[in-house]
């Protein structure tokens, strides 16, 4: 093959390349030869060899074959004044992005888990990931920030004032004092409303930062739409660009090798610049299955803060506050003494079930005309009351009782009659007759198979202790509000 022949070949990969991509990596290549099949080319470095053949290798073949060129293979060696080394070769068939594309499930709780290749977004997924996917390569969607979720209307309590005064911390801006901020829990704790309220914070103390907010989801997207138009070093620009990077659910790049490779490596280029990381997940780092260790031993170097579930203290506060938002939609509405309290015990394992409930019981009140009591929450809200109740075991009882009061569960059910596990073997009783639907027989068979009569004596003596004993109240109640919790 002749120079001219590969001037002309040149001339038609501008054309379908575009005229960037051709300036940065096809024009720097210089021809050598053709031998058995192979074409040779000589670039500056190992870096432009690697991402031609990546990138552009299929696309070089099958000119070479539209040329009339037997060319099967492509070789990229080093320019000269370097090491004459191989960088990759290529063969034909080359199928685009193959090497590229995973074939992994992730471990993230998702509908999606199957190989990370581009492809139209499902009718269930989010707007803002199909804004993603189509946004322009040259300029960075975030994805949309909630106006509710600020720290204003953030409640703090116990299960969660650790992570709410990190993420002040990281939201004050300056200098950067733990890097990343790891913040994971259970659905419905507050994670993303913890992001959110610090994207708007440092928005409003630094309108100067770049600062973008978006999901592992989206930066998949994102980073398949390069692979699919070879935009893959706008897309490293732009992502390297940022001051504050904000990627909520992590654990969603769990097995996508390809995208966690690039996560890596986008998330070093921040660390390096001083540039502020904040990440969300499901589950601490060291437990995302088939999250890659160098990812999991990156996340771990900063700050990592547990959301833990919230107590009745925190769902009742959470309430009150919410209780403030309706009565502005409905003005006219009184709420009657302990519905709150009631939804606090009742719905204990997610804030958004929760707020969801107070919604529709605001709703259901205005459309019938009628005042929030008791029996209106219980019959608007059933089908939630049944599916948040949650089955207490006999076991986990005699667990938290062993716990708190510092004695193994072999002397919660042994037959020692000490007064130091006598007293509290007939809490865990009593607690048991109140928490379960476990009848007395069955109780006392849990309990080293005492009668029913033992059973009964221990409720009773506990009931007693309650109204004159102030520290067994005060035991009594704390594991109650533990187990419900």
């Amino acid at each position: 093959m002749t120079e001219e022949k590969w001037g002309q070949l040149r001339t038609r990969l501008l054309k379908t390349v575009g005229q960037n991509n051709f300036t940065t990596w096809i024009e720097p290549l210089e021809f050598n030869s053709v031998d058995d099949g192979v074409a040779v080319f000589h670039v500056p470095t190992n870096f432009m060899g690697n991402y031609v053949s990546q990138n552009f290798a299929d696309l070089i073949l099958h000119e070479f074959s539209l040329s009339g060129e037997p060319v099967q293979r492509l070789a990229f060696r080093v320019a000269a004044n370097s090491p004459a080394r191989p960088v990759r070769q290529v063969e034909q068939p080359a199928e685009p992005f193959a090497e590229m594309q995973d074939t992994g499930n992730a471990n993230s709780g998702r509908d999606y888990g199957g190989p990370e290749t581009a492809r139209p977004a499902s009718a269930g997924s989010s707007l803002s990931s199909k804004a993603a996917a189509a946004a322009p390569m040259d300029t960075l969607q975030a994805a949309p920030l909630d106006p509710r979720f600020t720290f204003d209307n953030f409640v703090v309590g116990k299960p969660n004032e650790l992570a709410h005064a990190a993420a002040r911390r990281v939201a004050e801006g300056g200098p950067v004092t733990f890097n990343p901020l790891v913040l994971y829990g259970g659905v419905g704790l507050g994670k993303t409303h913890l992001m959110h309220a610090i994207a708007w914070e440092i928005s409003a103390q630094n309108p100067g930062l770049n600062v973008l907010y978006l999901s592992a989801e989206q930066f998949m997207y994102r980073f398949v739409q390069a692979l699919r138009e070879r935009k893959m070093m706008d897309f490293k620009h732009l992502f390297r660009s940022v001051d504050v990077l904000m990627v909520d659910d992590v654990q969603f790049i769990a097995g996508k090798d390809s995208t966690q490779e690039e996560f890596f490596h986008t998330f070093n280029a921040l660390v390096d610049q001083n540039k502020q990381i904040i990440i969300s997940a499901d589950r601490a780092p060291g437990e995302i299955k088939d999250l890659e260790d160098r990812v999991k031993s990156r996340l771990q170097c900063g700050l990592v803060v547990d959301l833990h579930p919230t107590d009745y203290e925190l769902r009742l506060g959470i309430l009150q506050t919410k209780v403030q938002i309706q009565q502005k939609t409905y003005p006219d509405l009184e709420i009657a003494d302990g519905v709150l309290e009631f939804l606090a015990h009742r719905i204990s394992t997610n804030v958004r079930v929760l707020e969801g409930a107070l919604t529709r019981l605001f709703a259901f009140a205005s459309l019938v005309g009628r005042e929030i009591d008791m029996d209106l929450t219980q019959d608007c809200l059933a089908d939630v009351l049944r599916a948040s109740e949650r089955k207490i075991t006999v076991e986990e009882i005699q667990r938290k009782v062993s716990e708190y009061y510092n004695i193994r569960m072999s002397d919660i059910v042994g037959p020692k009659r000490l007064r130091s596990y006598a007293r509290p073997r007939q809490v865990a009783m009593y607690l048991c007759k109140k928490l379960t639907s476990r009848s007395l027989p069955e109780i006392g068979r849990r309990f080293g198979g005492r009668d029913h009569t033992t059973v009964m004596h221990g409720v009773r003596r506990i009931e007693e202790l309650k109204s004159t004993d102030g520290q067994i109240a005060e035991d009594v109640e704390m594991l109650r509000r533990s187990l419900e919790s």
